[in-house]
């Protein structure tokens, strides 16, 4: 064989060789990092974890100094950082999420001021529906209430209530809005169910109270006029709404208004009660509700009475009084023309009632009103009956039946200075913001919106 023949083949091997030693180190080798580069090992490299409060943990190597960071606010990572070469343990504190999805966070591996590497981590979720009230009033008569549930799977709501309906029934994540039926209550005494609302493997309860539909009729008296509230979505022509300015009287910050402001009533009928609501409109200004029935009528003695839940907060000052129709105010002005306060409320002061008369000579202007305050369990949680029986000769409010205020012509003066109170007069609803009595503590308006929900108004003459 010739020399160059066997150069060639010793050629040819050596670049055979070549080329597999190439193929063996592309397919079994890692690339190798950049000279200078940080290596980080992390065990493991994704992170998970239920929706309780727990602790994961992370294993972190690297081969420079390296701190870890993360910008969610519902974790916390301790130590916050590691040395080079040296292995870490980081634990990872969880909050519970009680949120109604899966979240996640990015937790970052730094090092000379840069990210070299990142975790991610995902926690998982309760399913659960929320209403958006946990109690319902409704009305004594056949009446209708409504609420919305936001949920973030399938849910169900039911009552062994055979007087109530609920539809829809059944939904899945989203919002809904459900409706809840109500026979009419023609038992003497208010009823309540209990709508239980299941989602995955969470349960909460809605507490509904119907009103009792009976009218009892104090003896020795008949039922001469009323509002149930029953029907409609706006007060009757027996009813003046009040529109005025903030600052009219007694210093309140609200204005009475009957028109609708941002889309908002102070001023409806709903769900069987009447509602007047104080709010904080869109232009930095309170808005609520002052009603009067048949002002230019009224009526010369009775018994007259009301239903009502009263609002929450401090600031709030509803009332249920009495003032004289057709007042000549140039020769009969206030106080010297009368007033009757069936029942007043501050929400600085919440759950007491007082009774006042305001006379000529006995007003507040001079300390000398007539007055009575006591303590009434559950005023801004349940509805309570206030009334005045109202004769010639005597005046007496009374809360859910018992005597608050008791004053008499014989005591206080048969003089039109001591004793107004011989034509007629008008009642009168109202929820005040702020002012002399309602402000004197301050106002929050965080209690924004308030409302105060009356069931019924009635009015008894022998």
């Amino acid at each position: 064989m010739k020399k160059s023949t066997l150069i060639s083949i010793a050629a040819l091997l050596s670049f055979c060789l070549n080329m597999a030693a190439g193929c063996g180190s592309s397919n079994n080798d890692e690339p190798k990092p950049a000279a200078g580069a940080v290596v980080v090992s992390l065990t493991p490299e994704a992170l998970s974890a239920g929706p309780e409060a727990s602790v994961l943990e992370l294993s972190v190597k690297a081969n420079a100094d390296w701190a870890i960071r993360c910008d969610a606010d519902w974790l916390t990572l301790r130590p916050s950082g590691g040395l080079k070469d040296t292995e870490t343990k980081i634990q990872i504190t969880l909050k519970a999420n009680t949120s109604m999805e899966e979240r996640s966070a990015t937790i970052n591996i730094v090092s000379g001021g840069k990210d070299i590497k990142t975790v991610s981590l995902s926690q998982g979720y309760v399913m659960k529906a929320t209403p958006s009230q946990s109690s319902l009033y409704m009305g004594g008569q056949e009446s209708t209430a409504s609420l919305s549930i936001t949920a973030n799977g399938d849910w169900s709501l039911s009552s062994e209530a055979e007087w109530i309906t609920i539809s829809p029934a059944k939904g899945s994540k989203g919002d809904t809005a459900v409706e809840i039926k109500a026979a009419a209550n023609s038992t003497s005494s208010n009823r309540e169910a209990t709508l239980n609302l299941l989602c995955g493997e969470s349960n909460s309860e809605i507490k509904v109270t119907q009103m009792s539909d009976a009218i009892n009729v104090p003896e020795g008296y008949n039922l001469v006029w009323s509002d149930e509230f029953n029907s409609g979505s706006s007060l009757g022509s027996d009813w003046v709404a009040e529109n005025w300015p903030a600052g009219y009287v007694n210093n309140e910050l609200q204005i009475y208004t009957s028109k609708a402001i941002d889309g908002k009533k102070t001023i409806e009928i709903k769900d069987g009660f009447l509602n007047i609501t104080c709010f904080k409109a869109s232009d930095g200004k309170i808005y609520s509700g002052r009603v009067n029935a048949r002002p230019s009528t009224g009526w010369l003695y009775g018994y007259f009475e009301a239903r009502i839940l009263l609002p929450v907060g401090k600031g709030t000052w509803p009332a249920f009084w009495m003032m004289p129709s057709n007042v000549d105010w140039n020769t009969n002005g206030w106080p010297k023309c009368g007033e009757i306060d069936i029942m007043e409320e501050v929400g600085a002061n919440p759950d007491y009632v007082s009774s006042s008369l305001h006379t000529e000579k006995y007003n507040h202007t001079k300390g000398t009103q007539i007055t009575h305050e006591m303590k009434c369990p559950g005023a801004e949680t349940s509805f309570h009956v206030y009334a005045l029986e109202w004769t010639e000769d005597e005046i007496i409010t009374y809360v859910d039946g018992k005597v608050q205020l008791r004053a008499s012509k014989a005591a206080l003066g048969a003089s039109h200075d001591c004793w107004p109170f011989h034509y007629a007069f008008y009642p009168i609803l109202n929820l005040a913001w702020g002012g002399d009595w309602g402000g004197y503590k301050g106002v929050d308006e965080n209690a924004l919106p308030a409302t105060m929900k009356i069931d019924y108004v009635r009015i008894f003459q022998k």
